[in-house]
Order: C-alpha cells, then structure tokens, then sequence
C-alpha cells in the first residue's frame, strides 16, 4: 500500500467527491457536536465515557458513536436535507475492519423512503469508487432460507444454534434469537454478500429495528437495509422512525437488554425525544462507513492501510 501522506491524499479526494455529490443535490452539510450529554442506548454499541468539569459544574459526557440524535433535532427545526462527515467512537472495536475512532458520513432526504434512498446511496457510492457497479436487492428473510432452509421470523434459538455449530461455531453460554441472527448474519452470510456488485440486504426483523419505522404492510418487519460490497457492511439506512412514544419504548427495552446482559445503562436522550415529539419530517437517512469505502476504493485489506494513523500507533 501507498505511504501515509499518499493515504492522506486519497482520503481528500474521496471526501472532495462526496462534497460534490451533496452540492450538485442541494444538500447541506452540518456538523454537530462530538461530546455531547446524550448517547444512543443500542446494547451492541459500547460508547466512550468522559467527564466535563468546570464552569457550570459536572456531568458525564459521551463520545458520539453516531451524529443521528443531533441531526434529527435539526431536521425537526427545518434544516431540510442534510449530510455530516463526523469522526465517532465506539468501544472495543478492533480489527482489520474496525477501528474505536471511524469516519462516518450520515446524510437524510426528506420525502424519501429507504428504498428510494439506496438509489441514493448505490450512485454516491458509484461516484466514490470511480466505476458503476451492478446492484442487487434481497430480503433479509431470503438469505437466512438460502443460507440455512430456516425462516428468521420463526425459527427458534434451538434451530439457530444447530446452524452455528454446523458451520462450526461454537459459543459459550445462553444466547437470544437476534444474537443468535447477528451471529450467523455477521460470519456465514456477510462474507458472501456484494462479490462484484453492490448489495442491498432490506427488511430486516422489527426487533432490529433500532431507529427504523416498521412495514405497514407486515410489521414484523423494519423499515432498514444495509449495503455489501465485497463482503463488507459498508452503509446502514432506515426509513425514520417519527414516533416519539415508540422510540421512548425502545430506547427503554434496550436499557432492559443492557441490565440483563450485565452492562451499564444509558441516559435517555431528552433533547431527542422531544425533537421527535415536536415533528420530525417524512425522511429516509442513512449511515457510511467512510474508512471502509476509501478501504476498497484503494484495494486495501485493511482499515489500518487508510487510516493516517492506526490505533495503537496514534
């Protein structure tokens, strides 16, 4: 791979042409804060804890793992279409494509609904990477069958497992149906997702759902897809949930999942709750993995080749 400087270099293009994308559609760019009070209670996403000491007293404050709650209460003001390239931190995140500190680019379309927006996202990501690529559409329901001849809305634990361990995956101790899901998703289904073409994997279960509004059509199902390629997750969307009151109900089911599981529970974010309260906009967002995208724009096989500096070198 190239040197440092080169990497600095390709990541200033990248970033130039996804500027432009956003400019030629009238889209804002923001930014929004790093630290902030709040957080989001999602059990899979650890976050960083800090403490502001000083004029105006004390608090604990977390390192954003997303901008989404900040962007949603300038879409409830009238900001209009917007976009933000953010650096943002998650907890024990290490590996060839992973990394505690990542650049996320987040942007929403007003009027838009997640399938119009992965249109969206399969053109910039075109851009991005120079090329036009083929695009596939498939449900998450469709891959669990291919994968496993087992519907993922009806099969139990028992089933999951038997999967697991067939594709030799052992794992210590009780898990529930969506880890078991994530487990199989994550390490048989994912590395054959998007070989030569972008993926687009939609209608994920409700209970993985997060900030997802659900189908009207078969609530059993979220609103939310996310884009391969080469095997790599490279971008998360929904079709905005609008409901205060069920995202209070979430946000509150996840701080159950956290004490059951033995972690420590999240402060619910107020601010965003009452942006929420007070009307977000019909929108579609979605968030990239920025680090990922330059990964494969460059033929890297690892994050550490695009980053200026690594982890465990900065």
């Amino acid at each position: 791979m190239s040197g440092p400087i080169e990497r600095v270099r390709q990541r200033a293009r990248l970033l130039a042409s996804i500027r432009a994308f956003f400019a030629a559609r009238g889209v804002l760019e923001v930014t929004t804060p790093v630290l902030a009070a709040g957080v989001g209670t999602d059990p899979a996403i650890e976050p960083f804890v800090t403490r502001y000491q000083g004029p105006g007293g004390e608090r604990t404050c977390y390192l954003q793992t997303s901008p989404e709650f900040h962007m949603k209460r300038l879409l409830a003001a009238g900001s209009g279409d917007i976009y933000q390239i953010m650096p943002v931190f998650r907890q024990g995140e290490v590996g060839r494509r992973h990394n505690p500190e990542f650049q996320l680019l987040e942007w929403y379309r007003l009027g838009f609904d997640h399938h119009r927006l992965m249109e969206e996202v399969a053109e910039l990501v075109d851009q991005a990477l120079e090329r036009t690529l083929p695009v596939e559409k498939c449900t998450y329901r469709e891959l669990f069958q291919e994968h496993f001849g087992w519907d993922p809305l009806t099969a139990e634990p028992a089933q999951m497992e038997a999967s697991a361990r067939r594709h030799g995956l052992q794992v210590a101790g009780s898990m529930t149906k969506d880890q078991w899901l994530d487990l199989l998703m994550a390490t048989v289904v994912e590395p054959t997702l998007g070989h030569g073409r972008l993926c687009f994997v939609h209608g994920y279960p409700a209970s993985q759902a997060a900030l997802a509004r659900l189908d009207p059509q078969d609530p059993r199902l979220a609103c939310r897809f996310e884009l391969y390629l080469e095997g790599v997750e490279l971008a998360n969307g929904f079709h905005e949930l609008a409901d205060a009151d069920e995202q209070r109900a979430r946000f509150e089911a996840d701080n159950a999942a956290r004490r059951a599981a033995g972690q420590e529970e999240l402060p619910l974010d107020e601010r965003f709750l009452q942006a929420l309260a007070s009307g977000l906009p019909d929108c579609a967002g979605v968030a990239l993995g920025l680090d990922r995208l330059l990964m494969l724009r460059l033929g890297a096989s690892d994050l550490a080749q695009v980053l200026s500096f690594a982890f465990f070198d900065a």
